[in-house]
């Protein structure tokens, strides 16, 4: 199995928690090609059999700018991905009320729209909760993993 995995970061932490992700899929016995900084033309080029996207939100919501080519591009191109399994890892603040997660949520509907097939519900995890977001991913990871594995995605 051949994950590929993307990453939008404001601050870094969802560029960690993705190259954590990386080594946990890694050690686990998948192929993982490690998308940095997101493109579309990449993506494609890895011809990966699934793909993870850890994504945090800026702003009153909006997408961080390392990864708003991505998005837009795969907008405009529409490269269909029928039935390729993804996850995305979502953070955020809740303390931002409407507008937590909701760049991985813009994430999540757009690989939906090209026909992707979700794996495991989105991971939120919550800036004000914890300070190890890489940590608290990981039994979220072990279940798209073993999701990924099992051909159950």
């Amino acid at each position: 199995m051949h994950l590929a995995i993307l990453s939008g970061s404001v601050f870094g932490t969802a560029d960690e928690v993705a190259d954590e992700a990386a080594e946990r899929c890694r050690a686990a016995g998948l192929q993982v090609t490690r998308i940095k900084p997101a493109t579309v033309d990449a993506l494609l080029e890895a011809n990966a059999d699934a793909i993870l996207v850890c994504c945090s939100t800026t702003g009153m919501g909006e997408l961080p700018a390392t990864i708003q080519d991505f998005y837009y591009d795969m907008q405009s191109r529409f490269p269909l991905l029928t039935g390729k399994p993804f996850g995305v890892i979502a953070l955020g603040d809740a303390g931002y009320g409407d507008t937590f997660c909701l760049g991985g949520e813009q994430i999540r509907e757009l690989l939906l729209e090209v026909q992707a097939s979700e794996a495991l519900p989105m991971l939120r995890l919550d800036a004000s909760e914890t300070v190890t977001p890489e940590e608290d991913a990981k039994p979220w990871l072990d279940d798209f993993i073993a999701r990924l594995r099992n051909g159950q995605a």
